[in-house]
């Protein structure tokens, strides 16, 4: 078990980047620590496989050290790494048993057999695999092929790291909640340092102590998942996070009002600073803007979704599109409305970057 340690880690594909762009994993400095549960969050192409194959031994990094603990592993192979790793399809022995597939790994580093039969048993019984351990792995369906895949990841007590690159993307809908519930009980079971390759938000952030929120090759904000949602620290993480995501509107900024044309919002902070500048934003999670009858700043409203606990409202304010909540108590919407924002979860940005007010 250890601790990872990313100084200044990046990487090219190309022999001689020259610029940020060249890169597909811009330098990335931070500490994973011993026993916390890691997701690495983004779209396709952003550079999350790009970091896991460069803590894997699977790429050198162009860029930067890696340390686990405080030994460096920059330029080690897989097999001196230490690590367990768990693909986006099963890895098992179809004519093995569920326990010799189990087993596999410590037998590979020669344990007594006795501390072999209890680590196996042990693993089993944290992923429900016992009444399986005698079956053939080739008659299992495709859910319990990857928990004894996850098992074999997670059977060698001495690991630095558990890796898994997209681990349940194969898996039915319907088993995805069961599976990430038991890998989250088991991470808190075994105390392992786990890092979760994802471009699912749900799976991230249920899984995951703390996110790892990537876009074009650069981690734009490390958090929990209230951080996430709550103080999304670049318009991206806003976005990206949520369902739908955060409102983004531009607006002009004057002490603790913010102008959205000609519409007047009240802000939880003030902004001396930001009187005369451009490229700003305000921010709100669609849970945070309320339709009503009257009241607030006036908009169209384009249509409403009904997802039965929870009604939206798709409006128009000052010409921009803007997400907001039907209260319970308004049954009917028409064409016009009003909407209120809750000025404590109104976030500004700059050059969409978060920037911190002072007390109004």
């Amino acid at each position: 078990m250890a601790r990872i340690t990313l100084d200044g880690i990046g990487h090219a594909y190309t022999s001689h980047p020259r610029s940020d762009a060249d890169y597909a994993l811009k330098p990335l400095h931070h500490v994973w620590e011993q026993g916390m549960a890691y997701a690495l969050l983004g779209p396709s192409g952003c550079g999350k496989t790009t970091l896991l194959n460069i803590i894997s031994g699977l790429i050198i990094p162009s860029a930067g050290r890696l340390l686990f603990d405080d030994r460096d592993v920059t330029r080690l192979p897989t097999e001196q790494r230490n690590i367990a790793q768990v693909f986006q399809f099963p890895v098992i022995y179809d004519t093995m048993t569920v326990a010799e597939n189990l087993a596999f790994p410590l037998r590979n580093r020669k344990m007594p057999k006795a501390a072999i039969q209890a680590r196996v048993a042990e693993v089993a019984a944290m992923l429900e695999l016992t009444p399986d351990l005698h079956r053939r792995a080739r008659g299992l369906t495709a859910d319990a092929k990857q928990k004894v895949s996850l098992g074999r990841g997670l059977v060698r007590s001495d690991v630095s790291a558990v890796l898994f690159d997209e681990p349940l993307t194969v898996i039915d809908p319907a088993l995805k909640w069961e599976l990430r519930s038991k890998l989250k009980a088991v991470h808190r079971a075994l105390d392992l340092l786990m890092i979760y390759v994802t471009h699912d938000q749900t799976e991230a952030l249920t899984f995951a102590d703390r996110v790892v929120v990537m876009n074009d090759g650069r981690a734009v904000q490390i958090g929990t998942p209230e951080e996430l949602f709550e103080r999304p620290e670049h318009t991206f993480v806003g976005y990206f996070i949520g369902s739908p995501g955060m409102n983004l509107l531009p607006a002009r900024i004057s002490g603790n009002r913010a102008y959205i044309g000609s519409n007047e919002i009240s802000l939880g902070a003030a902004y001396p600073t930001l009187t005369e500048t451009t490229n700003l934003q305000i921010g709100i999670r669609p849970d945070f803007v309320t339709l009503s009858s009257t009241g607030g700043a006036e908009v169209q409203v384009r249509r409403v979704d009904d997802f039965g606990r929870k009604r939206l409202a798709h409006v128009t304010l000052g010409g921009l599109p803007l997400v907001a909540t039907v209260p319970l108590d308004m049954p009917s919407v028409g064409t016009a409305a009003c909407v209120n924002f809750d000025a404590s979860h109104v976030l500004v940005y700059q050059n969409d970057i978060r920037v911190e007010g002072v007390a109004a």
